[in-house]
């Protein structure tokens, strides 16, 4: 009986030896790069790929060879991705961070920033906006920067968990125009999160909502500018027709302008109600693992209220600028298309269009944002108090253009 075992153990070791993978053979570049980049090597064999045998070669190709050749190494892409992740790359490519770029470049300020803020130098809007494909064009001129996916699972080790980690998402979603997680972290759920940690079973995450499932489409109901259409409601879609006529997606007369092709291309708003639904009906349904469905669809409805409420007031904002264009007290700069435009941000020509920007990408946002992350400081005291401060302000400074201007024509 004890001969028995001894062969049954050593047959089960001879199975399990021969079912395990072969060791990989070590990278040539390894060598090297211990010396040259320790840090990059040290975090490849920390990741897992290193360990089931992806080596440097199959991301960045064997043509690099010497020192002096290091432009021949390829730079990775989603395509390099595809292959051994083909579903989360599907997602990806038909989801908004893939269009994050598109968003960036096509706002007409970025051609009046410095490089580092709007190119290769990852010192300003590009820096998080990489995450989006680039045109050919770009990828030309610029070697860094195409990877997307290394965005949220960083290099080199590439850690899953790091990327279902909330903490990633902070680097690009905080701060002055999307703060969310500023906004998040410091909610109920994402305080339940801190104290708990990722073990949680309570607190949602960043990921829990944005990414059902593991989705990588990573979609909203309202998008980046809280604008759908159609709007039912008559009041609030003249509101809504202001907005888009101070980001120049319409003209005067209320007709869509070529910036219609890169909101549709940047997917920053929702302009079916099919489109919407299906966004807040995922939405319901997350919300609906913990709290009742309709105490979530409650919710997520006071906070499109929100959205109208803020909307409002920010019509009535850009009505007071449009008026001061339309009565010769503001002069539209020659290299303008539209003016006010809310898409020249911090370029605009006078202060009181100054505070019309910063009312649009500041306050209204913190408002609406705050809302959907149930956070109420934000919404309040950050983005619907400042709203209305900030209207005063621009009624004030509105009486006293046009009394300056008259006082010049005596």
């Amino acid at each position: 009986m004890k001969h028995l075992k001894i062969v049954l153990v050593i047959g089960f070791i001879i199975i399990l030896s021969n079912a395990a993978p072969a060791a990989k053979q070590k990278s040539a570049c390894i060598d090297c790069h211990k010396k040259v980049t320790p840090g990059v090597v040290e975090q490849y064999f920390e990741g897992k790929m290193s360990k089931k045998g992806v080596d440097c070669s199959s991301c960045h190709g064997s043509e690099h060879k010497k020192m002096d050749d290091a432009k021949l190494a390829k730079m990775p892409t989603p395509e390099t991705c595809v292959g051994c992740h083909k579903k989360q790359t599907d997602q990806f490519k038909a989801g908004k961070h893939n269009l994050a770029w598109i968003a960036s470049s096509s706002m007409p300020m970025m051609g009046h920033q410095p490089k580092a803020v709007a190119g290769e130098g990852y010192k300003g809007c590009s820096s998080c906006h990489k995450i989006g494909v680039q045109p050919d064009a770009v990828k030309t001129n610029y070697r860094y920067g195409h990877a997307q996916c290394d965005s949220c699972h960083t290099r080199h080790s590439f850690k899953r968990s790091e990327a279902k980690d909330p903490r990633a998402c902070q680097t690009c979603h905080m701060g002055f125009d999307h703060p969310q997680w500023e906004m998040w972290s410091t909610s109920k759920h994402g305080t339940i999160w801190q104290i708990e940690g990722n073990k949680s079973k309570r607190a949602p995450t960043c990921q829990t909502c944005h990414m059902q499932n593991g989705n990588h489409e990573v979609m909203t109901s309202w998008g980046f500018l809280a604008l759908r259409l159609p709007e039912d409601d008559k009041d609030w879609m003249n509101d809504r027709v202001a907005i888009l006529q101070a980001l120049g997606v319409l003209d005067d007369k209320g007709t869509p302008t070529a910036r219609l092709d890169l909101v549709k291309a940047g997917k920053v708003a929702r302009l079916t109600k099919e489109e919407f639904q299906k966004e807040r009906d995922k939405m319901i349904n997350t919300c609906g693992q913990c709290h009742g469905k309709e105490y979530a669809k409650g919710q997520l409805d006071a906070a499109d209220m929100v959205v109208r409420d803020v909307d409002k007031i920010m019509a009535e904002a850009i009505r007071l600028v449009q008026g001061l264009y339309s009565d010769g007290t503001l002069q539209k700069p020659a290299d303008w298309a539209f003016a006010p435009d809310l898409l020249q941000f911090y370029e605009a020509k006078s202060a009181i269009e100054q505070d019309l920007y910063v009312m649009f990408l500041e306050y209204r946002m913190r408002a609406f944002e705050g809302a959907f992350h149930m956070n109420p400081d934000y919404m309040h005291w950050y983005g619907w108090a400042p709203m209305k401060e900030t209207l005063q302000k621009m009624k004030d400074e509105a009486g006293k253009l046009r009394a300056e201007k008259a006082a010049a024509r005596k």
